[in-house]
């Protein structure tokens, strides 16, 4: 498993997927900067009458409801639809699912398109499961990824898709296989988007492998570890924010493999 998933950071930086990003506007920048830094090529687009294009175009594609509003949903479902006609691999992050009816409604409508992975907090999670208010805090979780285990395996069988619950400990499971990723750093909390940006990172593992689980499990290991490192070399949140793209740029095999601590063990 080490030695695959180290594989898959070194076909991102070869193949450079261009990952299409219909995402928020709050994290536009960093989530393109670290598509950037990870070696992949970043879009970021959504306008409907060139979704067609890009989708065509890119490797994977991102759909992040963060900064909703009912053009931009239309939007969503568009470049969802084009995905799967297109065969391209595509996640959604359902940013802030049960805060309100507006984006349960959007996220039942997408999940319909059945996203290849889907990647959210505890909350997040739970809420798509039943599309309900399942205590989120705005954009943040109320849950431990542990309790929303359960959503996540319900979420597989219903949709066909990996699911991928950030928190203390990153789950990720296909339905039958999960693994438990126990890096990163508390900092990582500080800033804002980097959930946002694991689902950046996860589009562009996909787009370079077949296999949703370890793709992902790839993406947001290298995402956890480049948290610790800039961790370690930072004063506070901001710097860690630049420290990261530094880390995700220059993480070498020794230094992934020896913090790597995955399993398939809760």
């Amino acid at each position: 498993m080490e030695s695959k998933l180290w594989e898959l950071i070194q076909r991102v930086k070869t193949q450079s997927p261009l990952v299409l990003n219909l995402t928020n506007y709050v994290v536009m920048n960093n989530t393109a900067n670290a598509l950037l830094a990870a070696g992949a090529s970043p879009i970021m687009a959504h306008a409907r009458p060139e979704l067609r294009d890009m989708v065509a175009i890119s490797s994977a594609v991102v759909i992040n409801i963060g900064t909703l509003d009912e053009y931009w949903s239309d939007c969503m479902y568009t470049a969802a639809r084009e995905a799967n006609a297109a065969g391209k691999p595509w996640v959604l992050d359902p940013v802030g699912a049960g805060a309100s009816n507006f984006r349960n409604e959007v996220c039942a409508a997408l999940l319909g398109y059945r996203p290849s992975l889907i990647r959210g907090n505890a909350s997040e999670i739970m809420a798509l499961s039943g599309i309900s208010n399942a205590g989120t805090k705005g954009v943040d979780s109320t849950a431990a990824s542990n309790e929303a285990q359960g959503a996540a395996y319900s979420l597989a069988a219903t949709y066909g898709s990996a699911v991928c619950i950030s928190g203390a400990t990153d789950i990720i499971t296909n339905g039958s296989d999960t693994l438990y990723l126990r890096n990163g750093d508390p900092m990582m909390t500080k800033v804002t988007g980097l959930g946002c940006t694991a689902s950046a990172l996860c589009g562009a593992f996909l787009g370079v492998s077949d296999e949703p689980l370890t793709a992902t499990a790839a993406a947001m290991s290298m995402l956890a570890i480049a948290g610790e490192l800039a961790a370690a070399a930072s004063n506070g949140p901001g710097s860690l924010q630049a420290q990261l793209l530094d880390a995700l740029y220059t993480l070498d095999e020794a230094t992934f493999l020896q913090r790597l601590n995955i399993s398939s063990h809760a």
